[in-house]
């Protein structure tokens, strides 16, 4: 599993994960392949990216199962695909890359959400991102 760069600056990690969420949003609306959407870009993926668009798409039936589990009122295939993929991201995250903190995860997240979806949003992925942090990893505070 590859980890973020250390040497990477947060503003940097910051870029590598809107990158991901980019493709994870162009898969889902455009009904393509991880796979093939990865094999049509001209610029290659910072290894990060990469793990964690590759990984969110390997392990998304499970990450939608414990979000539907946990957000009882709201079924993911209700929710908006760009809140949909900055929650598998960042439950992907949460579960596969446990030398990130909790919450350095869940802000990154709910700032993505300010900065592409709306503000009742970026609460209600905070929300929902807490709760799978308290499944995945119980012993962290979030």
């Amino acid at each position: 599993m590859s980890t973020p760069d250390p040497l990477i600056a947060g503003s940097q990690r910051h870029q590598v994960r809107e990158r991901a969420l980019g493709l994870l949003y162009e898969a889902e609306v455009k009904g393509v392949d991880m796979a093939e959407l990865l094999a049509a870009q001209d610029l290659p993926l910072e290894p990060y990216a990469q793990t964690l668009v590759t990984g969110t798409a390997h392990h998304q039936g499970d990450i939608d199962t414990r979000l539907e589990e946990i957000s009882d009122r709201w079924p993911v295939s209700r929710m908006p695909a760009l809140d949909r993929a900055i929650l598998r991201m960042a439950s992907f995250e949460l579960s596969h890359s446990t030398d990130i903190p909790v919450a350095v995860v869940i802000n990154e997240a709910v700032e993505l959400a300010h900065e592409y979806s709306t503000p009742a949003s970026a609460g209600f992925i905070n929300g929902l991102l807490s709760q799978v942090a308290s499944v995945v990893r119980p012993s962290e505070d979030g």
